[in-house]
């Protein structure tokens, strides 16, 4: 499988949205933005309905496209840890707008989704 990040568009629009696409990627990034650091299963505590297979799945394609770190510790039971790496710590103040914007026009948003 390509590395998204390696690929090249026309359109820087298009770049990120590959990074990014899907129902729950921006929200695993924001809740590693939040926290720092996370366990897979306090991920998944702060998404619910997202499967344990979907969200692993999630992890692994950011973490190959390397905005992730996956921290494997050798203990037992097993301890995971996920963190932005340096490339995804690019990507805070985008989450930081993102979100600022959603405030902003929270009302709206409600309003257009209800219709």
């Amino acid at each position: 499988m390509t590395n998204a990040a390696n690929r090249i568009h026309a359109c820087p629009i298009e770049t990120c949205l590959e990074l990014l696409s899907g129902k729950w990627k921006p929200r695993i990034l924001w809740h590693v933005h939040e926290n720092d650091v996370l366990r897979f299963n306090e991920l998944r505590r702060k998404l619910p309905g997202i499967t344990t297979k979907m969200l692993t799945q999630q992890l692994r394609e950011l973490e190959r496209d390397g905005l992730i770190h996956r921290e494997v510790y050798p203990v037992v039971p097993p301890k995971v840890e996920y963190s932005f790496t340096e490339f995804g710590q690019t990507f805070r103040p985008v989450l930081n707008n993102i979100a600022e914007w959603g405030v902003a026009h929270n009302a709206k948003i409600v309003s257009l989704l209800e219709e």
